[in-house]
């Protein structure tokens, strides 16, 4: 077996070595994410998201006097669309909270299932002998 590397090592003109693996060590190790990690992330961008209102609605009421001073159709289109900014940002909140519940509910189901596999190994012969041994000894 080792002739094989080495024949492949001299075309690739490379050196190898052969690693044994450990199979109960698994390769890679998938890291959860903690409830402190969540809760902390959750906290943050609600924080980003109240500054964001907060600051629209400082926008909103800027732009709703410069409209009323001038008068111009395109203040007040510009009104709108903050108004309508931070309607979208009120809404993400709510998203946010929908989105923490789910992310708790799913951290804290176990999965349920069970799947039970029965395997034969043997000849179709075999398996026909051991189904009549069962029909018969079930009908006595």
């Amino acid at each position: 077996m080792s002739d094989n590397y080495e024949k492949l090592d001299r075309a690739l003109n490379v050196e190898s070595e052969i690693v044994s693996i450990d199979k109960n060590n698994p390769l890679v190790k998938v890291e959860s994410i903690s409830q402190q990690d969540i809760k902390k992330d959750y906290e943050y961008t609600r924080a980003n998201l109240y500054s964001l209102i907060e600051k629209g609605q400082e926008a909103i009421n800027g732009i709703m006097e410069v409209a009323g001073e001038g008068g111009s159709p395109r203040a007040y289109e510009v009104a709108g669309q903050l108004i309508k900014s931070v309607g979208d940002v009120t809404d993400k909140l709510i998203d946010l909270q929908k989105k923490l519940k789910d992310v708790e509910e799913d951290s804290n189901k176990t999965p349920n299932t069970v799947t039970n596999n029965a395997l034969f190994v043997g000849s179709t012969s075999e398996l026909s002998k051991l189904l009549k041994q069962g029909f018969l000894n079930s009908k006595e």
